[in-house]
């Protein structure tokens, strides 16, 4: 039988596998020059506008679409269709931010590589790799194909870290971040195959189906079910330690306590806007399949992630509040700061467990979960490139050197300064105010009140760094200037403080964003 294959569904991550080929061919023909480097960086640029504008396309579409489909006549079990590729409205959302954030880390990137020092082809042909990933993971229903979507999400990140030559920092990070993320995917593939050989399916619909008990578990007699995996075998157990390996996979991807501590040294190993990647596309990646994993294909096991979940938020928000506090370096307590905001991303997917049996509620927990890590997406974009035209000015990139930023140059500390209270939640940033409403509302609805009380201390430590920053930006001393005009950084910070607006002028955009739920 022949796979019938809906190339609109895959289009966007096609795009980008096209326009990756296409700037490596380039970068062969092309003579080295200022002007090749620019024509690499606009065609990187032109190709994830076209993936944006084909996730926009299926979101127009208003309905979900799927391929990579098991032919009905094999479906068997009871499960439904099982398709390993949709795009629906969870899918839209997170490609959309993916492209978006993908917009700004280009524009970055086009200011890193003018100083000649990185080589402009493999650099793009790795980002659009890494996009292709991104993208491609939300819309994976399957098993196998999220652990590869991840992978390709992580590892170009490693040689984009260490392509600035002769840098024994950038070299230093690349080994700890290929380090962490062998370990992270080891784990995690240990923990699907117990998964797999307890449910018999990688599709996620099959394997909540098995787990839940409405469909008969591998080798069950007929007229039973699954909860045969209660009482023989001691696969309980197998299940548990399954559901916990995978949870702890993708804690270390998205950087998550107490698999946190290689952040801060991987960011500021790393180039600008590498370190804008990891803390934007590779979280959102990485919490989009934590979010398919346990919401859609472990439903059912939410007994046993929901308490786990809540116990890591927390440590999560409180570590990272904690060592930002004692930061110096400005990309360092943007380190520590991504920390802290993922644990308040995790905090409605505790909620999401506890409300398993009621689906409304499970998808209004999941849809806060995704609307805070949208909103801290822009701020972070915004922030980070402030940050990188500093850098080009004061290469050790430490608050000190944003003394006065807002007298030097208005249009940077303005915008740093609306990024910062914003991510404090602090007026007239509203959409971060919005952002910790909804996720402080979502956990006291869920009965979780300690972990609200958490929620709350934490929030009050993020005023203290974010204010002394932000204070930094209005004091009349500082003798360093922003180094000549830098129009894609200009453009990068521009892009993510009209997203920030936007969310702050129109909380509909939230309200929205709240409603997201995650199929199969």
């Amino acid at each position: 039988m022949t796979q019938q294959i809906d190339y609109f569904v895959i289009a966007p991550p096609l795009a980008l596998a096209v326009v990756a080929g296409l700037v490596l061919l380039l970068d062969v023909f092309l003579p080295v020059a200022t002007r090749t480097r620019t024509a690499l960086g606009l065609v990187t640029l032109a190709g994830v506008v076209v993936a944006l504008g084909f996730v926009i396309a299926q979101a127009a579409g208003g309905t979900s679409r799927a391929t990579f489909c098991v032919p009905p006549d094999l479906a068997t079990g009871g499960a439904g269709t099982l398709c390993s590729f949709v795009a629906d409205r969870f899918t839209t959302v997170f490609a959309g931010l993916v492209l978006v954030a993908a917009l700004v880390v280009v524009l970055m990137s086009m200011t890193e590589l003018a100083g000649g020092g990185i080589p402009a082809g493999e650099w793009y042909f790795l980002l659009l790799c890494t996009l292709v990933g991104a993208v491609t993971l939300p819309a994976s229903r399957d098993l196998i194909m999220l652990v590869v979507a991840l992978e390709l999400v992580s590892l170009p990140v490693f040689a984009l870290t260490a392509l600035r030559r002769y840098d024994g920092r950038a070299s230093e990070a690349a080994v700890k971040l290929f380090v962490v993320s062998v370990v992270s995917t080891a784990v995690m593939l240990f923990g699907v195959s117990l998964l797999y050989g307890a449910s018999g399916a990688v599709h996620l619909s099959r394997v909540a189906a098995v787990l839940g008990g409405r469909i008969p578990a591998p080798g069950a007699a007929a007229g039973t079910h699954s909860t045969v995996l209660a009482t023989a075998h001691g696969l309980p157990a197998v299940v548990t330690v399954g559901v916990v390996l995978v949870a702890a996979g993708f804690a270390f991807k998205i950087a998550a306590v107490p698999f946190h501590s290689w952040a801060a040294d991987v960011y500021q190993g790393a180039p600008v806007p590498v370190a804008a990647l990891l803390s934007v596309i590779s979280k959102a990646a990485g919490f989009a399949g934590l979010i398919l994993v346990l919401v859609t294909g472990l439903a059912g096991q939410s007994s046993t992630w929901g308490p786990v979940i809540a116990v890591v938020s927390a440590l999560t928000m409180t570590v990272g509040n904690l060592l930002a506090m004692r930061q110096r370096s400005a990309v360092r307590m943007l380190a520590w700061s991504s920390v802290a905001q993922s644990g308040y991303v995790l905090a409605p997917l505790a909620i999401a467990a506890t409300a398993a049996p009621s689906q409304a509620a499970s998808q209004a927990a999941t849809g806060t979960s995704v609307a805070y890590l949208v909103i801290y997406a822009a701020m972070n974009l915004g922030a980070f490139a402030v940050v990188m035209l500093v850098s080009r000015a004061a290469p050790r990139n430490e608050l000190d050197d944003y003394r006065g930023l807002v007298l030097r140059s208005p249009a940077a500390g303005i915008a740093l300064a609306f990024c910062l209270v914003c991510l404090a939640g602090l007026p007239p940033g509203l959409a971060g105010l919005f952002a910790k409403v909804f996720v402080f509302r979502t956990i006291v609805e869920g009965g979780l009140g300690w972990l609200a009380l958490v929620m709350a201390v934490n929030t009050v430590l993020g005023l203290y760094y974010y204010a002394a920053w932000a204070a930094r930006l209005f004091a009349p001393s500082g003798e360093t200037r922003l180094r000549g005009s830098s129009p894609s950084a200009w453009l990068a910070v521009g892009l993510a403080l009209a997203v920030a607006i936007l969310f702050s002028v129109a909380p509909q955009v939230v309200l929205d964003l709240t409603s997201l739920s995650a199929t199969s």
